[in-house]
């Protein structure tokens, strides 16, 4: 019995084994199976170079780390580069596009808008000055010899009313003609029964007399009063019939007792009912001026109450001093509160010419030699454009040139300022004035990756100009942490500059750079000029003591 026991554990036994051992090897065959489906359906992609993790125009034939220590990143055959091993700003070589992974996109906010074909409405805006509408400015002035005995208006500023009494006035020559009037209105009278030539000679006289009155500005109410008395009065009282309506005196010349002659000027009087605001708007903006355009003044006494106007007039001269042409602009004043000589803020509504394309003003990179418009080709792809600028509007800007209609543009960008090295990496690519100054090399000149081949590496085909070098990497001291956020440091010779060793301040990028380093320490650091003569910290490391560098 023990021994039937004892064969049947060891057939159990056996059978066990053997399943283990067709387990293992059905599973080793599917592994095998899966091993080799995978390696049909994943080739080995071809590895190019390896380039900078940061962006900057630095490659190697082999793996390494840059001085922070960071893995140089693995371009493959196609420009494609494994998931997230992407910088957040990427230069791609000689096509001159950027790319940045979906995810980065993301984290960033890149957003796009898509360039197209709008009126592009301008509001120009200037600083004017309010005057006195000239239309409206009337001029007393006596067309005889006399003296002024009283004055009714005697002060500059005071309202006066149409037909109002200004002055009192004697003239000799106002006497004298008020008796020939009077003379020859009675001869009339005692000739009415006589032959018609003595009537008529008699009238002529009378009519010359009347005349002479009138062209002296004596009121029709006085001629009757003449008239009818048949007494020439010693003074009369000279009226403001001139003024259309109610005015202001602006200047007031006339004193009681003074002696004035014909054609003096002894008030002036203004209607400020409706004024006019002058502008000078600049002469590159001129020509979108038009008569009839609306305007809008404001003045600093009424930061809340605009004024509404309708430009008038366009002068035909220019202001050689300032190159600016003025523009006449009509504001109703019913309530007086436009003072002649105030300053104010004109904004001048003007149409476009037509529908332009036009992209935002946000999406445009001026380096002040040329404009930059990042056009996006693919999700997370971009090509920096050279564009060309036609007339700009409150939010829109009109490109000539260098886009079309329907891509899609780059709008918010921020994230390129600090990658700002990485950006003119890839500009780099589209010829032209680059970061030093130097001209960007052509597709025939510019510096290829080097290729490995049987494990030796070729040399790099030498380019005729020296390529523009971005970053600059420096050793040196760190000695002080200025106040206005600079840094002063001790540094070595700086081959790509072909500077001596020397002590000076730098910019800091970031204020951040400096947070694990200690004055006194020794620091690596790279350098980038962001205009000429400003040279910017863009890394900062401080070196562990008795440390080396190696890659």
């Amino acid at each position: 019995m023990k021994r039937t026991n004892a064969m049947v554990v060891v057939v159990f036994a056996v059978a066990a084994v053997a399943t283990g051992i067709g387990y293992w090897w059905g599973g080793a065959e599917d592994s095998g199976q899966k091993t080799v489906s995978v390696a049909q359906q994943e080739p080995a992609r071809k590895i190019l170079y390896y380039r900078n993790p940061m962006g900057l125009p630095d490659t190697s034939p082999i793996p390494k780390k840059d001085s922070m220590g960071m893995d140089y990143v693995p371009v493959y055959e196609g420009g494609e580069e494994p998931d997230g091993a992407a910088s957040p700003f990427a230069a791609s070589g000689a096509s001159g596009q950027v790319k940045i992974s979906i995810e980065k996109v993301q984290k960033l906010g890149v957003k796009t808008e898509q360039a197209a074909l709008r009126m592009l409405d301008k509001t120009i805006r200037v600083v004017g000055r309010v005057e006195v509408d000239e239309r409206h400015i009337h001029n007393i002035a006596p067309k005889f010899e006399g003296w002024i005995e009283k004055l009714h208006v005697k002060s500059t500023g005071e309202a006066v009313r149409k037909g109002q009494a200004l002055f009192d006035v004697y003239s000799p020559e106002l006497v004298s003609a008020q008796r020939e009037y009077a003379i020859a209105v009675q001869g009339v009278a005692a000739l009415k029964d006589a032959d018609g030539d003595s009537r008529q000679s008699m009238q002529k006289l009378a009519d010359a007399s009347l005349l002479r009155l009138k062209n002296w500005d004596i009121s029709e109410q006085q001629v009757k009063e003449l008239a009818i008395s048949g007494t020439a009065r010693r003074s009369l009282t000279f009226h403001a019939f001139h003024t259309p309506a109610n005015g202001i005196v602006l200047e007031k010349k006339a004193l009681e007792g003074m002696r004035f002659m014909p054609g003096e000027v002894l008030y002036q009087i203004a209607d400020l009912s409706s004024v006019w605001v002058i502008a000078d708007v600049f002469e590159q903006d001129i020509g979108l001026v038009q008569v009839g355009s609306k305007a809008q003044v404001k003045l600093n006494a009424y930061p809340d109450k605009p004024f509404e106007g309708v430009v008038s007039l366009v002068y035909p001269t220019l202001n050689a001093a300032t190159h600016t042409v003025p523009v006449r602009m009509e504001i109703a004043n019913p309530k007086g509160l436009l003072k002649p000589a105030m300053f104010a803020s004109v904004e001048i509504q003007v149409a476009g010419k037509g529908e332009v394309l036009t992209v935002p003003v946000s999406a445009v990179i001026d380096s002040g030699t040329r404009q930059i418009v990042l056009v996006q080709l693919a999700p997370g792809r971009f090509e920096p454009r050279a564009v060309r600028l036609g007339s700009r509007g409150e939010n829109y800007v009109e490109v000539l040139e260098g886009i079309a209609d329907g891509e899609q543009v780059v709008i918010s960008a921020l994230f390129l300022i600090d990658a700002e090295s990485n950006l003119k990496a890839a500009l780099s690519g589209l010829g032209g004035h680059v970061a030093h100054g130097g001209s960007a090399p052509s597709a025939v000149e510019q510096k290829q990756p080097p290729k490995p081949t049987n494990g030796n590496v070729e040399p790099p085909a030498q380019p005729k100009s020296k390529p523009a070098v971005v970053g600059h990497r420096v050793q040196g001291m760190l000695n002080a942490i200025n106040a206005d956020g600079t840094v002063n440091i001790t540094h070595g010779p700086v081959e790509s500059l072909d500077w001596p060793g020397m002590t000076m301040d730098f910019v800091l990028a970031n204020s951040s750079l400096v947070d694990n380093a200690k004055t006194g320490s020794a620091i690596t650091f790279e350098i980038v000029e962001r205009k000429p003569g400003e040279w910017v910290i863009t890394r900062l490391q401080a070196k562990p003591a008795n440390s080396h560098e190696g890659h």
